[in-house]
């Protein structure tokens, strides 16, 4: 089974992604923050992660930063709020993330980057 870890530190951001992921067949590891994040990847090992930029504390940059050292292969996926800039867009994917999300997102949307990414 397909693992992908959701970081986000909005509890309803986490319950729709949890609840959209698993009714597609995926495993879901669900992260409060990027601290947590860190301390659970090694362990579980997730074929993608869903991870959330503007969090309090360690933020979505750092985490992408330290999960890449790890693991220069590991795909990430940066969750991030409409009116980002479209350069700031444009630097996580030549920063080598996988893809961006803008939230908020659909269902649909959603499935079909999550599927693309992981082709």
């Amino acid at each position: 089974m397909v693992k992908i870890m959701a970081v986000d530190d909005e509890p309803d951001i986490i319950r729709l992604l949890t609840r959209i992921l698993k009714r597609a067949g995926y495993e879901v590891v669900a992260c409060s923050s990027g601290e947590e994040c860190l301390k659970k990847f090694r362990a579980e090992k997730p074929d993608l992660i869903l991870l959330d930029i503007m969090m309090p504390g360690m933020d979505g940059w750092h985490v992408y930063k330290r999960i890449k050292e790890i693991d220069e292969g590991q795909r990430v996926a940066f969750l991030t709020v409409l009116g980002v800039p479209e350069p700031s867009r444009e630097a996580m994917i030549e920063m080598g993330a996988a893809d961006y999300i803008m939230k908020p997102f659909t269902p649909d949307e959603l499935l079909k980057r999550v599927k693309a990414i992981l082709k």
